[in-house]
């Protein structure tokens, strides 16, 4: 990652709407899910989205810190979230105004 906080929150947002666009089209024409894989491959799909947002947020602070740059790796951090809280707040915004339905 970088250390461009809005890059690293942007990023996170490409991630999610990559895997929104997979669930929501690639189950258009797909039966119902009745197996014990569906549930194997939503907890799957949680581990790594986890994992995803893990390194989008966390690997370049923590590379700061360990390298100690202790005060430069909590302010990235805390930038990427507040990116990444403002981006989330614009979208929610957009689709309770009925401009992104």
């Amino acid at each position: 990652m970088t250390r461009n906080p809005l890059i690293n929150a942007l990023t996170a947002v490409l991630y999610i709407f990559i895997i929104a666009f997979v669930i929501f089209y690639g189950t258009k024409n797909m039966r119902p899910a009745n197996s014990f894989f569906a549930p194997v491959a939503m907890i799957s799909l949680f581990t790594l989205s986890a994992a995803m947002m893990g390194y989008f947020f966390l690997y370049q602070p923590a590379q700061l810190y360990f390298d100690g740059k202790k005060k430069i790796a909590v302010n990235l951090f805390i930038q990427t979230l507040i990116s990444f809280g403002v981006i989330t707040a614009l979208l929610v915004s957009l689709l309770f105004s009925g401009i992104l339905s």
